[in-house]
């Protein structure tokens, strides 16, 4: 496996890795949460976890590190962290289950579109940008909603129903992609077993 393993160590997998690790401790400083002071550090968290999303992809790019691993693992940590994201703070607002609930069956549908993609030796050649642009809202709003306990539940609803809005679009050209634009992915390169 000495070829797989030096696919995964490569710095842009390590920050991805690295993001996965920061879900339980993001976690367990916003259930916790009491004071203001509270909820900054667990908004700080997750603008860490975006920056170094950020800071992967550009090394991938800058120094040729770009691997089918890393297409897997990346958007896995950026999935895990906003499926996370959006159930802690539906906890505390209850419109956010309507959130939960798309994002749940868009990304079901992705993974089950993907595997069958992948079975037959193929795979996106990389986020679409209606699901990059979704992904950026959703980070910004919900930090916000993090960062800002106190938000009034009429503010709360307009955020959200923004939120789904950006997701159905985005949920919308997956479909579309997976079913009609074949052009879109590309052959898997699998990594030598040695």
């Amino acid at each position: 496996m000495k070829d797989w393993k030096k696919e995964l160590l490569t710095i842009p997998n390590l920050l991805s890795l690295f993001r996965l690790v920061l879900i339980p401790v993001y976690v367990a400083i916003y259930i916790n949460a009491t004071q203001p002071d509270d909820y900054f550090v667990a908004a700080a968290i997750l603008a860490v976890s975006c920056l170094t999303d950020l800071i992967d992809g550009k090394i991938a790019r800058h120094f040729n590190m770009i691997s089918t691993v890393g297409k897997i693992l990346d958007p896995l940590a950026d999935k895990a962290t906003q499926f996370t994201l959006i159930v802690c703070l539906a906890m505390k607002h209850d419109i956010i289950w309507y959130m939960v609930a798309l994002f749940f069956i868009k990304e079901l549908f992705q993974l089950i579109a993907g595997l069958v993609t992948i079975r037959n030796g193929k795979m996106l050649r990389g986020a679409l940008i209606t699901g990059k642009v979704c992904t950026t809202i959703l980070f910004i709003s919900l930090i916000i909603m993090v960062l800002m306990p106190a938000l009034p539940e009429k503010i709360i609803t307009i955020i959200t129903i923004i939120d789904i809005g950006f997701l159905l679009i985005s949920f919308i050209d997956y479909i579309a992609t997976y079913l009609f634009f074949t052009k879109r992915f590309e052959p898997i390169e699998k990594p030598t077993i040695q």
